[in-house]
Formats: structure tokens, C-alpha cells, sequence
């Protein structure tokens, strides 16, 4: 079973939906138990970083998420999910974040149209479980105006070019996020959950 957090934020259904697609169990959720008990977790998102902060905070959902994460469960976090698990964010002022992947987020700059909206390519930058089947140059959906800047750019598996490199998937032993909506991705985005869920539901095996 996949839990998918429902922490007041948009696109929970939209990512049931296509789990429930795929073939896997799902629950989407607010409760400790259900993450406890579930194979692999979900933190979708969008929206601003401080308010989503916030939200799980005063859900009693922030601990628990940290604890399962660190204690090995599989967790992936969707877009600002993916954002969350960094450091720190300077959307709207500086805000701390989960601190499971050290890095920040900053602010797009730049003489171009921001936020990022719309298709564009994958550049895988190394081979990992969640990008299998998955070729270089495929297209995923973007929609945001911040991105992640990995302290270790080795936890980077896939970048897009929008006026510079954007990371678009990041992976760190059990802790994994795309900046892009595999949800609204048609067919790669579908490969790349599938992949998630198989992860998950074999009982979390080191990714390769």
C-alpha cells in the first residue's frame, strides 16, 4: 500500500488516480498510522513552501514523516513534496524544511517566463531503480517557479534544461522526488511511479 498525504494541499486525487492506474493500493491520508503501516509514502504538492511547512506541522504529520523517512521506508515527495525535503527554502522569506536532503531552494532568475510551465526533456545524469525503462530525452510536466540546489550533486539522477540545469529528480538511499508531476506526465510519469511502487512494495531494496 502506498499513502499519499493529505496535508492541505492541491493534486492528492490526481496522484491516487494514477496510482490507482498503475495497479497500486492506496490511501490517501492524514494519519500516523497509515504512514506506519503503509510500503512507501507520498508527499505531493503545490503551493508555497512556508504554508506546507506549516500544514504538516500543525497536522502532526512532520515528525512521522521524518521518522519513517530516516528510518528506511520509501518516501517520495512530488514537486513542492520534492521541495520539502531539503533544507531550507527562500520562497516568501527563509523557511526550514525536512532537512532530509541537504540543499536549498531558490528562486528561478533570469529574462524569461517564469514560472517554468509546460513540457520538457529528461537528462538522466546516472542510473538509478526509479528511472528504469525510462530513456534519456523523454518529456515530463512542469509547473514551478523555485527549484532544488542539492548540496551533493551526486543525489542528482535527472535534470532539465530551462535557461540553465533545473534538477528534476533527486535520490538519496530511500528518499526520492521529482520536480515535475509524474501524474499529469502520461506515459513516462506513469514508468517512473510504477517504478516507485515496486521499490516500495519489495520491501524498500537498495536502489541500484
Amino acid at each position: 500500500m502506498i499513502a499519499v498525504i493529505d496535508y492541505g494541499v492541491g493534486n492528492l486525487l490526481s496522484v491516487a488516480k494514477a496510482l490507482e492506474h498503475i495497479g497500486s493500493q492506496v490511501v490517501v491520508t492524514n494519519h500516523t498510522e497509515d504512514i506506519n503501516k503503509a510500503d512507501g509514502v507520498i508527499v505531493p504538492g503545490v503551493g508555497a513552501f512556508g504554508d506546507a511547512m506549516s500544514n504538516l506541522r500543525q497536522l502532526e504529520l512532520l515528525d512521522p514523516l521524518i521518522s519513517v523517512a530516516k528510518a528506511g521506508k520509501p518516501l517520495l515527495g512530488i514537486c513542492l513534496g520534492m521541495q520539502l525535503l531539503f533544507s531550507e527554502s527562500e520562497e516568501h522569506g527563509v523557511h526550514a524544511g525536512m532537512n532530509l536532503i541537504p540543499g536549498r531552494v531558490v528562486r528561478m532568475q533570469g529574462d524569461y517566463k517564469i514560472p517554468q510551465v509546460g513540457w520538457n526533456q529528461l537528462q538522466l545524469k546516472r542510473t538509478h531503480s526509479l528511472v528504469e525503462n525510462v530513456a534519456e530525452g523523454e518529456f515530463a510536466y512542469f509547473v514551478h517557479s523555485y527549484y532544488v540546489v542539492p548540496q551533493d550533486s551526486s543525489v542528482i539522477v535527472a535534470t532539465t534544461d530551462y535557461h540553465q540545469d533545473v534538477t528534476a529528480i533527486v535520490a538519496k538511499d530511500n528518499i526520492v522526488g521529482m520536480q515535475f508531476h509524474p501524474e499529469k506526465s502520461s506515459a513516462t510519469g506513469l514508468k517512473l511511479l510504477s517504478n516507485f511502487v515496486k521499490w516500495a512494495e519489495t520491501g524498500g531494496a537498495k536502489p541500484c
